[in-house]
């Protein structure tokens, strides 16, 4: 297909997906604009910075601003006029004291747009969704918009990684086309078509299977995660270990291993709110029973927390108050600066309210964290947070931290004692140095 054939993108919505999306498709080639209501964004994007940590992003917006195949608008007018296939990247985050999903941002985007949709276009949701959204947004685009039925609907679930997401887009391990006509498949495999290329396996399904894909294959993960945390529940009451378990578990290759990590749990801006939506809309469709496993799937993750609370107040004596505790991570996961609904982050705010004097550091989440959580009190390296500490805790597992000597560390801490959330360290080489080591489901 040639430039020529490629059809024009817009982008709405330039958060986490958004921006990534927008600039990955321009640097296969498309002619791209992003459209954002927050015009500091916008300012930002334009000047060359990713408002977010995401590793290859920056530099890639680099050379796609410099090709001219990418810019950015808070004009809905402008954005209309410049696409044949509009993707909504916007946000759907929990509605604040439900389980429910906030479908607000989808609904302004969609209403927005659809004024200044005067010929055939497609529209396409990437944004995880209850089941059911996409019908209602479709009949809303043909009353709203002035080319009325000559605007289409379709959905296409993202499944980005954060730190992995340059990868997840231009080289995906599926794509999902939620369609209802063949034109809308073939304007989507327009818009994919260099990612069909390389033979992406694709699957071309309904608008409500495709809303489903995303939060089943989340639901899956987090029922994973849960599971081996289960399994280190019972561990810990019966003396055996969690690791050597998972480990045992993984050579079966109808389990594997992936995700079958003990530890702190899930957090992050996905799993926890979509696991609750998911929850939430099988109930108003009648079917709650048929996934009520995720309320105690949640419910073993936040036990984690607790958990690993209980474990460095056992090692510290019994008592938290007036320790000094060196906290080794604030992302919910390592290669992001994501704190939404971030373990480590739970953990840390715990203890410094159970009066410990903790002290937290993170490679890219610390500017997020301090924003958020002006209370805690932040260091500039995992040395610096250790320094004098009465016990370590680690609770993202970013590289730098996982490849810290124990000798190393052994010289700056008041005490060897280290608990390990996440399982990333070596119990016996940690042991051999002379520390104390505790992990979540281990003797």
């Amino acid at each position: 297909m040639s430039d020529a054939e490629l059809p024009r993108l817009t982008v709405i919505g330039t958060g986490y997906l958004g921006a990534t999306h927008a600039i990955c498709m321009a640097s296969l080639g498309y002619d791209v604009v992003g459209l954002d209501v927050d015009p500091g964004k916008i300012r930002k994007l334009q000047s060359g910075e990713v408002p977010f940590f995401e590793p290859g992003l920056p530099e890639l917006l680099a050379k796609t601003l410099e090709s001219g195949r990418l810019r950015f608008t808070t004009s809905y007018a402008e954005a209309a006029e410049h696409g044949d296939v509009h993707f909504i990247c916007v946000g759907t985050p929990q509605q604040p004291g439900l389980d429910a999903c906030d479908l607000s941002y989808v609904d302004a985007a969609v209403r927005g747009l659809a004024q200044h949709l005067t010929r055939r276009c497609l529209v396409v949701g990437k944004s995880t969704v209850p089941v059911g959204t996409a019908a209602r947004l479709s009949g809303l685009l043909t009353e709203l918009a002035p080319a009325g039925e000559e605007v289409e609907l379709a959905w296409n679930p993202e499944f980005l990684r954060e730190g992995f997401a340059v990868d997840d887009t231009l080289r995906p391990d599926r794509l999902v086309f939620g369609v209802a006509t063949e034109w809308a498949r073939e304007r989507l495999a327009a818009a994919f078509a260099p990612i069909l290329d390389l033979g992406t396996p694709t699957v071309v399904t309904d608008l409500a299977t495709a809303e489903l894909v995303k939060v089943a294959a989340n639901s899956f993960l987090a029922t994973k995660i849960s599971y081996i945390n289960a399994m280190a529940e019972i561990c810990e009451a019966t003396g055996a270990d969690v690791h050597d378990l998972a480990q045992a578990l993984a050579y079966d290759d109808r389990i594997g291993g992936r995700f079958l990590q003990p530890g702190l749990g899930f957090g992050g801006g996905c799993l926890p709110k979509d696991i609750r939506a998911f929850a939430h809309r099988a109930e108003e469709i009648g079917v709650g029973q048929a996934v009520s496993f995720l309320r105690e799937v949640d419910a073993i993750n936040r036990r984690r927390r607790s958990r690993t609370i209980d474990l460095v107040r056992e090692l510290l004596g019994g008592h938290l108050n007036g320790q000094r505790v060196a906290c080794l991570g604030a992302a919910f996961k390592p290669n992001s600066d994501d704190i939404r609904d971030a373990p480590a982050l739970d953990v840390a705010r715990t203890m410094h309210g159970l009066g410990a004097n903790v002290r937290v550091y993170d490679p890219a989440a610390l500017d997020n964290a301090r924003r958020t959580y002006p209370e805690l009190r932040y260091g500039t390296s995992a040395m610096d947070v250790a320094r004098d500490a009465d016990v370590v805790v680690l609770l993202t597992e970013w590289a730098e931290f996982r490849e810290i000597q124990p000798e190393a560390l052994a010289e700056v801490v008041a005490h060897r004692r280290i608990v390990d959330g996440r399982h990333a360290l070596d119990r016996d080489t940690w042991r051999a140095a002379g520390w104390e080591y505790r992990a979540l489901g281990r003797p």
